[in-house]
């Protein structure tokens, strides 16, 4: 037990611990700090090239955690290979699968002006070569060639016509022949009067000369598909010689890659086989007003459409998805309107982030990927297929099928970097089942870092890092200090520092606001506390109101005075990022009885479970240190006081020792010091959370209603290093306004609270006549005998 001085509440800073005057002589930091172990993960997890070793950083919001990561990936990603360019092309031997072609890096947008240039030429040269000479004197000449054919059948018609005394006559209906007489037609009329073995005659010879005229058309016919098939092959070969230079040249610009080569291939081949493309064409008017491009429609099939261009990237890319939906993350294809239906091609796939991060890194919230339908089952899958799959989700759910594509999946080689809350790692760790398979490396994220001069030096160079990137003013060694000092009060440790830099950047810039609402040069400390005081007082709105209440005796907390029975508890209200310590009137009554101890917050079901255990270790206790002798029978009551809502936590128990303590010996408890602390079954007294805030809290209400220079609080001797009390509590505690007490025991504590020993337990289990352990056993006998003699009498009465 021992009396706590000003340099036990707060934390100083030597001279030499800040070896400058300002944060401008500092320079600024460029490394993590705080994080080693998160470092060596991060640094072995992104190295490592195996399968599965993804990784899960670890961390609360605000340490740092996607800063830093982000710093570490693009540090490593710079000394990484730039990765390859990626284009999707048309397939023209499976029009709905579009090809995947892979370049080197800003090659594949060379190879898209490359392929433009082309075509751009040979809409020009095509139809050039169709309108030259030598093309046309070809055709002239398949064409004179036929019609000599033609010609040559029909003479031939014509004579056998003649020999058989025929003219031949052409007509709408076709070609009939007609007879004659000494070269003279027939008519009708005279053909009625022929004998009927001329007109026998007349009628075999015409049948013979349609046989021939049949035969005739056939010859002329299969010489036509003959004429077509020169025409058409003339076409190609006329078509072949303009392209096959041309293909040629990007042939030889691209000889090693053979998938380009067969894509080049295949282009050659279809412009041949469809050389009209090529040729002037007219907008189809489908409707008035309504017309369909046909040319720019056609040329679509020979674009390039660059998925993925590196060529400005340099090293690995680094990508952070911050909205992770599944085609945001996969990719997408895009469709337009064309009449009346939804059409899509190749040229409307678009990029994810898998394909920028492809090569390289990808940085994701590990909430916003579990929140996103489908993100979560598509990074799993994409991460074990290694591949890169374009697809339209949608499709699965509509009524009617739209007409989509089904791109080429490309090649997936890049590095997961999940960054998520701790809860969330053992969540998906334990009920994922490939989480652990995916995701082989943790990197955890520390909310707390040493205070050492490594430490102290750290956070100097962070407030230089923030001062210079922000253009705020300067802090000179005094605020430094302060700021250190918020950054123990964070985490409750004297020898620690918060690593929730978000905090203490925030602390920075208000403090800046000060400073330049002083038209300081520098930031100073009283610009720091200045912000501090700020900060609480815009929140603390409802702690200002509960210490008007308890003044005005509506919360009823003594802070003078003796009573039995009763102690002030201390508690923690948490509102948003403000906490604040409140007291609490925990009453205790004992009476006969067998029911033992009973909290009336439990009872009502206003205790929580860790309060629940608390309360429970009490009866241990008591057990333990006053049972030896004889049965404790007797019956007690426990209560917080004009407390409604629930109660959690065990810091409470010690309290509740203290007021059954005095209630059993009948010996009053200081009304003027308040107890924290948790107790076991030992009697010792464990450290509890929220210590800066319960001894504020009540040294407040304490000066609300009237300091007397004999308050304070009982804390456990190991919460000691966690005080950094405020400035005003600290000089309070300096000029001996108020107390802080460290106890290591229950004895210690009941002996401060009531001014009398607690004594020490003999050989035969008795304690010292006076003593307040001596006063309990003599309350807890009596209530005993008290009981048994009841039991006595009303056993005597049922005989009688």
């Amino acid at each position: 037990m021992r009396k706590l001085s000003e340099k036990d509440v707060k934390v100083f800073l030597k001279e030499e611990d800040l070896p400058f005057k300002t944060t401008e002589e500092v320079p600024p930091l460029e490394e993590i700090i705080g994080q080693e172990r998160a470092a060596r993960a991060l640094e072995f997890g992104l190295k490592i090239k195996n399968e599965g070793y993804n990784i899960f950083v670890s961390g609360l919001s605000g340490t740092g955690r996607t800063t830093s990561v982000e710093a570490a990936v693009k540090k490593i990603a710079e000394t990484q290979p730039t990765p390859d360019d990626w284009c999707y092309v048309f397939n023209f031997h499976d029009p709905d699968k579009p090809k995947a072609l892979r370049f080197p890096p800003g090659m594949g947008s060379v190879f898209k002006k490359d392929m433009e240039k082309l075509i751009n030429e040979l809409k020009v040269e095509v139809p050039k070569a169709f309108e030259s000479k030598i093309y046309e004197e070809h055709k002239s000449e398949i064409m004179k060639e036929f019609q000599k054919y033609k010609e040559e059948l029909f003479k031939k018609l014509e004579e056998s016509a003649k020999l058989a005394s025929f003219n031949i006559k052409h007509t709408p209906s076709g070609i009939i022949f007609i007879p004659t007489i000494e070269g003279k037609e027939l008519k009708e009329e005279e053909m009625e009067k022929l004998t009927d073995e001329a007109k026998e005659e007349i009628k075999k010879k015409q049948e013979l000369l349609y046989e021939e005229l049949s035969s005739v058309l056939r010859e002329i016919r299969e010489k036509e598909k003959i004429t077509k098939e020169k025409l058409e092959q003339l076409k190609k070969d006329t078509a072949l010689f303009t392209i096959r230079p041309r293909i040629g040249e990007l042939k030889a610009k691209y000889k090693d890659f053979p998938d380009v080569i067969k894509y080049l291939e295949d282009v050659e081949k279809d412009m041949v086989e469809n050389v009209d493309d090529f040729q002037e064409k007219k907008e189809i008017e489908i409707l008035p007003g309504l017309k369909l491009p046909t040319k720019e429609n056609t040329f679509i099939k020979y674009k390039v459409n660059v998925l993925i261009d590196n060529s400005k990237t340099k090293g690995a890319p680094v990508v952070k998805e911050t909205n992770p939906t599944f085609y945001n993350l996969s990719g997408r294809i895009e469709y337009k309107p064309q009449l009346g239906a939804m059409v899509t091609d190749f040229t409307m796939l678009k990029p994810g982030s898998f394909h920028k991060a492809n090569g390289g890194y990808i940085i994701l919230q590990a909430r916003d990927v579990l929140t996103n339908y489908f993100a979560w089952d598509t990074l799993k899958r994409t991460i074990k297929n290694k591949q890169i799959t374009i697809e339209d989700i949608n499709e699965q759910f509509r009524l009617i099928n739209t007409p989509t594509l089904k791109p080429e999946p490309i090649p997936a080689n890049f590095k997961v970097i999940l960054i998520g809350h701790p809860l969330l790692y053992y969540l998906l760790y334990n009920y994922e089942e490939d989480f652990r398979k995916l995701f082989k490396v943790r990197a955890d994220f520390s909310n707390m870092m040493d205070r050492d001069k490594k430490g102290i030096s750290s956070y100097a160079s962070f407030i230089s890092k923030i001062c210079r990137e922000e253009n705020l003013k300067h802090f000179d060694r005094s605020g430094v200090a302060k700021v250190i000092e918020y950054g123990s009060r964070l985490v409750e440790d004297k020898e620690k520092l918060t690593t929730r830099f978000i905090d203490i950047a925030d602390l920075i810039r208000e403090s800046n606001y000060w400073a330049e609402v002083d038209n300081s040069k520098y930031v100073t400390e009283k610009h720091v506390k200045k912000a501090l005081e700020e900060k609480i007082y815009r929140s603390n709105m409802i702690e200002k109101r509960i210490e008007e209440l308890i003044k005005e005796g509506v919360i009823m907390v003594d802070t003078d005075g003796e009573v039995k029975g009763q102690v002030n508890g201390l508690s923690v209200i948490t509102l948003g990022d403000y906490s604040f310590g409140k007291p609490s009137r925990i009453t205790a009554r004992v009476y006969v009885g067998r029911s033992g101890v009973i909290n009336i917050d439990r009872e009502i079901k206003l205790a929580g479970t860790i309060h629940n255990k608390g309360f429970l270790i009490i009866k241990g206790y008591l057990g333990e240190k006053y049972g030896s002798n004889f049965p404790l029978i007797f019956s007690a009551s426990i209560c917080f006081e004009q407390l409604y809502e629930e109660i959690e936590g065990d810091s409470a128990s010690a309290a509740e020792l203290y007021v059954l303590l005095s209630a059993l010996s009948g010996v009053p408890i200081k009304q003027g010091i308040a107890v924290t602390g948790s107790v076991n079954q030992k009697g010792e007294i464990q450290p509890v959370g929220g210590i800066n805030e319960k001894i504020e809290g009540f040294y407040y209400t304490c000066k609300a209603k009237g300091l007397t220079g004999k308050q304070g609080v009982i804390i456990p001797e190991k919460n000691v290093k966690h005080l950094i009390l405020n400035d005003e509590v600290t000089e309070a505690v300096k000029n001996g306004k108020f107390h802080i007490w460290a106890v290591n025991t229950v004895d210690e504590g009941i002996e401060i609270l009531t001014g009398k020993k607690a004594g020490e337990r003999r050989e035969d289990g008795t304690y010292p006549e006076g003593t307040i352990n001596y006063l309990v056993l003599k309350g807890l006998e009596e209530l005993t005998q008290k009981y048994l003699k009841y039991q006595e009498k009303i056993s005597g009465k049922k005989k009688k």
